[in-house]
């Protein structure tokens, strides 16, 4: 509108050089006059800031432009300053429509329409996807917020482009996404609110980054809970889908589409947790983002389930199964975590049938003597370079049995059948740590005082955590969220200090992300006896 324009300075006072910055209302914008014409643009780069006014300027033919070419003299970065496309690198430079009159320059200062600029920055999202730039990503992020859009639409987004890329279903970018979220809700600024947002975003992309689509099946069956499980159980995707998006179509409650899933994910003793913790963690997302992401998510979690590893079927844990059929609700036993300390795989599954009729006592038990293995893990192990493979043991070992506890209790308080099962893969858990422990280390050296003051801490800190690896950065958001949900669910239990303690010296123990001579040596006998 003619309001928009202003005077903003004379064309004479761009020379000698061509060039003036002008400062308005906050913003600094950068005039430069080239070949009888005046164009104007942000002064900061938005690779890295580096002010545009120091850049170099030059005929536009060359690069395929129609105007000039901008070149940032810092990064390099190039803009037709005719059209506002980048030319080398990424992202937009913001253009202010410009015009001349009497030696006047004017400039339009009005922001675009809010629509426009939220498709830009969707748009700009999905560019940046692209180019797997974290940088950009939060630039856009913050615009679409700017432009009075909701930036959970980012995350929507986001999830749609890139669900049917996890060859493997679900991972570890969708399940931390609800305790990114909650983080967010406890952030104190609008720069950690928005890390949140990009720390998810981030990790999908990193998931997806240059991988081919894995389309889903598109049939439709009708809803079955039992028919869902037993495709997943059969390993047949095409039919669960089908099933899935049955139920979908008939519009069933979310709750009875997860009580088949699962099922499905505590039928066996599987993916190390993960099946559980999916399950639960889709539930959670759905439930923040709105029913619009409900079918993606739900996509890649059935895929996950048909994908998931049976750990069961080794000999390690083969016990599980016939443990499960065994549970019968009658063992009177009491049970406390001593009684698990030194129990093998087979013996913690016996053991837990003996109180089979106590589960709450139970839940407490092999929660207790978890918190314990994972107080004690024995580093040395973790830092090891000749462990065979079966010996491959780290910190996740520990706190998953933590976090799939914490996801196994939460879905059997909606669907109580599945208790028996939550109880038995928390002792397989229990099981396969228990030969891991470093007996010289002492509770006390890692107790936590202030527990309120410690969760408060290390919270904080996510917002800055420094760890290059998304899916590290996931485990602590999902471990730190779990331990303080068990902590505060369960006031009295007498394993509470020991749990603090153990995810301290976690957080001040940091896993060890690359195991280069390890791997070497595992991939020489491997070879040498192929």
């Amino acid at each position: 509108m003619e309001g928009s324009w202003q005077e903003v300075a004379s064309v004479d006072s761009l020379e000698p050089r061509g060039r003036r910055l002008v400062k308005i209302a906050g913003r600094q914008i950068a005039l430069f006059r080239h070949d009888g014409r005046v164009f104007a643009c942000n002064n900061r780069c938005p690779h890295e800031g580096y002010p545009l006014i120091e850049g170099s300027v030059a005929d536009a033919e060359a690069a395929g432009g129609d105007g000039c070419v901008l070149t940032c003299n810092w990064h390099n970065w190039k803009f037709d300053l005719a059209s506002g496309e980048t030319l080398v690198g990424g992202d937009r430079l913001r253009l202010y429509p410009t015009r001349v009159e009497d030696g006047r320059i004017l400039l339009d200062l009005a922001e675009p329409p809010a629509e426009a600029r939220r498709e830009a920055a969707l748009a700009g999202l999905a560019e940046a996807f692209r180019r797997n730039e974290r940088d950009r990503m939060a630039r856009e992020v913050a615009r679409l917020e700017r432009a009075g859009s909701d930036p959970l639409e980012a995350l929507r987004r986001a999830i749609g482009w890139t669900h049917d890329r996890f060859e493997f279903g679900t991972t570890h970018a969708l399940a931390a996404l609800p305790d990114w979220l909650r983080l967010r809700e406890r952030a104190s600024t609008p720069a950690e609110r928005l890390v949140a947002l990009v720390e998810v975003l981030d990790h999908l992309n990193w998931d997806s980054l240059r991988e081919p689509a894995y389309p889903y099946a598109v049939q439709t069956a009708c809803w079955s809970h039992d028919g869902l499980v037993a495709a997943i159980e059969a390993e047949d995707e095409p039919a669960a889908v089908a099933i899935l998006r049955g139920g979908l179509g008939e519009a069933r409650p979310y709750e009875a589409i997860e009580a088949a899933l699962a099922e499905a994910a505590l039928v066996h003793y599987q993916d190390f947790g993960h099946a559980a913790i999916y399950t639960l963690k889709t539930g959670e997302a759905v439930e923040a983002l709105g029913p619009s992401v409900a079918e993606p998510l739900l996509l890649a979690l059935v895929r996950s389930l048909v994908m998931a590893q049976r750990e069961d079927l080794i000999p390690e844990f083969r016990a599980y199964g016939p443990a499960l059929a065994a549970w019968d609700g009658r063992g009177d036993r009491p049970v406390e975590a001593a009684d698990f300390r030194g129990l093998g795989v087979r013996q913690a599954l016996e053991r837990c049938l003996r109180s089979s009729g106590r589960p709450d006592a139970l839940y407490q038990a092999l929660l207790g003597a978890a918190a314990e293995q994972w107080l004690t893990f024995d580093l040395a192990v973790m830092r090891r370079t000749d462990n065979p493979v079966s010996q491959n043991v780290g910190w996740l070992d520990f706190t998953h049995a933590v976090t799939s506890a914490n996801a196994g209790r939460r879905l059997a308080a909606r669907h109580p059948a599945l208790r028996p099962a939550v109880l038995l893969q928390l002792a397989c858990f229990v099981g396969r740590n228990a030969t891991y422990r470093d007996e010289t280390v002492r509770e006390a050296d890692w107790a936590v005082a202030e527990p309120e003051a410690f969760f408060a801490a290390r919270f904080a800190g996510l917002f800055d955590h420094g760890v290059p690896e998304p899916i590290v950065a996931a485990h602590l958001v999902k471990t730190l969220t779990a331990v303080e949900e068990e902590w505060r669910a369960f006031p009295g239990a007498a394993w509470r200090p020991t749990l603090l303690a153990a995810t301290r010296r976690f957080l001040e123990n940091p896993l060890k992300r690359r195991h280069g001579l390890r791997n070497a040596t595992q991939a020489l006998d491997f070879v040498a006896v192929e």
